[in-house]
């Protein structure tokens, strides 16, 4: 892809990862930001245009503008490179979960699937290229789901559905199957003529996650791009919650800065908390805010930028104003309604998604104590797995 002028596309990459916090799973130290700024500030004009770094609870989030396209190895390995540095930075100072993300010793040309959330894209740029970088912490990779559901698909939330000729031409999706680990299994659908089967996939936020987002009207022009990281699947036992970050450009043929504002205003229900074991609400919060000791809610900031030439402009904190503080106070009120359920459903996650946590070992060790009812009189009632099929070596009672 190139511009009518000739010249390369810009690629905006954003990579998120949490090698270490202050204090259990606050957020990262100074000198773990320091590193992180300081390393991604030398390669400025060189392998990088430009660059901000951005903490959300725990996790240290690398923007970063160039020209080198989506996953490319020079990027990449910078991102990995900062992350180890950071994290050493974190073993040095006994932070909690140093390195906890990078759950690959060796860097193998691409950070994708080593632990880290990416999101990129490539883009000509418009004369005017605003664009926002999602970060979530403590949530699960579907988190933002519903939000992009309501603003790209629902008139209701987004009036420009109605008010734009290119918006209202609708959207196409690629979503992600993360639950399919042998190869990337995904499906396109398209906005409005597949409104039943967006939804139908994407009320299932564990399984099924939007991976990107393109204009109908422009088909070369993609609105959104997504990280669809399941860290359970690369590690093979629960490490944290997935924390996604997503790049979304905004204004003339996508849905306005403002018209997300609304469905993020419903604060919705997302599995994550902590141990990544409960559902709460997801809260919208300033950039580099810590992650609340109330059960570190799980959050969301929005940095809103405009770039030209690769050159930022922001971030500017979408969520600052006050108007938002009403709503993080709803987030905090669903959040104690939640809670005051404590271990029992819905407040914590069902079976399969706790099939990583140390609950299946006490249900394995339960699952022992299980009998058949039924045995006749004077003979012992025999052990029944949780299947409902017999105990290995087991007949039926005589």
């Amino acid at each position: 892809m190139a511009g009518s002028d000739g010249r390369s596309p810009l690629t905006i990459s954003a990579i998120k990862a949490d090698v270490g916090s202050i204090g259990g799973h606050t957020q990262p130290s100074a000198e773990m930001l320091k590193v992180a700024s300081d390393m991604v500030a030398a390669q400025r004009g060189k392998l990088l245009i430009d660059s901000r770094v951005t903490h959300t609870g725990d996790d240290i989030c690398l923007l970063m503008t160039h020209r080198q396209g989506i996953e490319a190895e020079a990027i990449h390995r910078l991102a990995y490179d900062i992350f180890l540095a950071a994290g050493s930075v974190a073993e040095r100072q006994g932070l909690y979960g140093a390195k906890q993300d990078l759950l690959k010793s060796e860097f193998s040309g691409n950070i994708q699937g080593m632990g880290p959330g990416v999101a990129e894209m490539e883009i000509v740029e418009r004369p005017a290229e605003p664009f926002m970088v999602l970060t979530a912490d403590k949530t699960e990779p579907g988190a933002f789901n519903l939000l992009l559901y309501l603003t790209f698909c629902d008139p209701m939330y987004c009036g420009g559905l109605l008010l734009s000729p290119d918006v209202g031409k609708g959207f196409t999706f690629k979503i992600v199957d993360v639950n399919h680990t042998e190869a990337e299994r995904e499906i396109t659908l398209h906005a409005p003529e597949d409104l039943y089967d967006l939804a139908a996939l994407l009320r299932d936020t564990g399984r099924f996650v939007v991976k990107s987002i393109h204009s109908r009207a422009h088909p070369d022009e993609q609105a959104a791009s997504l990280s669809t990281t399941r860290l359970k699947n690369i590690a093979g036992r629960y490490v944290g919650k997935d924390d996604p970050v997503a790049i979304v450009r905004t204004q003339k043929i996508f849905p306005a800065t403002e018209e997300f504002g609304l469905a993020f205003s419903k604060v919705p229900y997302v599995a994550g908390d902590c141990r990544g074991s409960h559902n709460m609400p997801l809260a919208p919060v300033p950039l580099n805010t810590d992650s609340s000791i109330f059960y570190c809610l799980p959050m969301v900031a929005a940095a809103g930028y405009s770039v030209k030439d690769g050159i930022l402009a922001g971030p500017v904190d979408l969520f600052k104003n006050p108007v938002w503080e009403v709503f993080l106070e709803q987030a905090v009120r669903k959040g104690a309604e939640m809670r005051a359920q404590g271990f029992f459903n819905p407040a914590m996650l069902g079976m399969e998604e706790l099939e990583y946590g140390g609950i299946m070992e006490r249900l394995k060790a339960l699952d022992r104590r299980f009998v058949l009812n039924g045995a006749r009189d004077g003979e012992r009632a025999r052990p029944a797995s949780a299947s409902g099929r017999k105990a290995p070596g087991q007949g039926r009672a005589r």
